[in-house]
């Protein structure tokens, strides 16, 4: 059944005001703040019926009413109106991601995370694949001088390890293309998990004369498989949550950091569809996340999902300008990662 129109804007009211404030709302609120057209006995009649459906509710007798669960997913669902970017968040947003995108993946996702809790105030979290999983476009080998060499391992998801290679002796440009090939015709298009004794053995007899190369590129490539056996959890504005005065609480405050600081917990509460995913309080399978909301949205390249970037905050947290932000930095770091993979084709 429709509700009705009314019901609708005293319930919009109520949402934004809680989320505004933090303090129960109650029917004179409402008639002085907005403009409903209505008196404060009607709005009180109305919040009774919001009561009894279960969009609103009301902790002590004599307080007035927050929102519930089902309130919240109704106005995220049909009521909230995601505001345009301003030019200045956009330059910002832009301008930090780009400032970022030179070679690594994980600077521009940590650079993001920063912005992502600065403007919205609240606990940001990147959820990034398993570099393991990723697959080798290619490694280059880069002439920096008569003893060094740059060696970048480039995979699907851009480059992820470069480190100097201290050589013993003058390699010319026409054989380090040479071995930049013959390595890349071995380990192009393999996984981490893939490079085998048989493909390590076969790049030590393509490299022999060349063991200081061959070490480090091995070194490297064992690096990134022990560093990534599961996807990686980044997280930046963990105290934010402190500025809520639900959760001065001090329980409430010591389940918070035992969530934020379990990543097996973390990484279940990102749901892996595309767009915006909204997750609001009993929503939420974990149930040290049940007072909670968590706003997340996929990033890739070229349509391929790597990893999810959100916040995670008390239910109250300001909906619309969160996914205004998460929706335009998902679009910077999608295009800055596209660049990258397409600088390296």
């Amino acid at each position: 059944m429709e509700m009705e129109e009314r019901k609708l804007k005293i319930l919009q009211a109520i949402i934004n005001d809680y989320i505004n404030t933090g303090e129960p709302v109650g029917s004179r609120t409402i008639a002085k703040k907005y403009d409903l057209g209505i008196s404060s006995a009607t709005i009180r009649n109305e919040m009774a019926d919001l009561e009894d459906m279960g969009y609103i509710e009301q902790l002590h007798t004599s307080s007035g009413r927050r929102p519930s669960d089902k309130g919240y997913r109704l106005y995220v669902d049909k009521l909230m109106e995601i505001p345009r970017i301003s030019p200045e968040e956009e330059i910002l947003i832009k301008t930090k991601i780009i400032n970022e995108a030179i070679f690594e993946v994980d600077k521009i996702l940590k650079q993001a995370m920063s912005l992502v809790s600065e403007m919205t105030k609240l606990t940001c979290i990147v959820k990034a694949s398993s570099s393991n999983k990723s697959h080798i476009k290619a490694i280059q080998l880069i002439k920096v001088d008569v003893n060094s060499i740059l060696c970048v391992i480039l995979t699907d998801t851009g480059a992820i390890k470069n480190s100097i290679i201290r050589v013993t002796k003058n390699v010319s440009a026409d054989d380090l293309m040479k071995l930049t090939a013959l390595i890349n015709e071995r380990v192009k298009g393999l996984t981490i998990e893939q490079i085998n004794l048989e493909v390590i053995n076969n790049l030590k007899t393509d490299l022999s004369g060349h063991e200081d190369i061959f070490s480090s590129i091995i070194t490297n490539l064992y690096a990134i498989l022990k560093e990534s056996d599961s996807s990686e959890v980044y997280m930046e504005g963990t105290t934010n949550i402190f500025n809520y005065p639900e959760f001065q609480d001090v329980e409430k405050v010591r389940e918070f950091l035992s969530l934020v600081e379990n990543n097996d917990i973390i990484r279940g509460l990102f749901n892996g569809s595309s767009g915006i995913n909204i997750s609001i309080g009993n929503e939420n399978q974990i149930i040290e996340a049940k007072e909670c909301s968590v706003i997340s949205s996929v990033y890739g390249i070229q349509g391929r999902p790597f990893g999810a970037i959100g916040v995670i905050g008390p239910t109250r947290i300001p909906y619309s300008n969160v996914i205004k932000v998460i929706t335009e930095v998902v679009e910077q770091i999608n295009n800055n990662l596209n660049r990258l993979y397409d600088n390296d084709e």
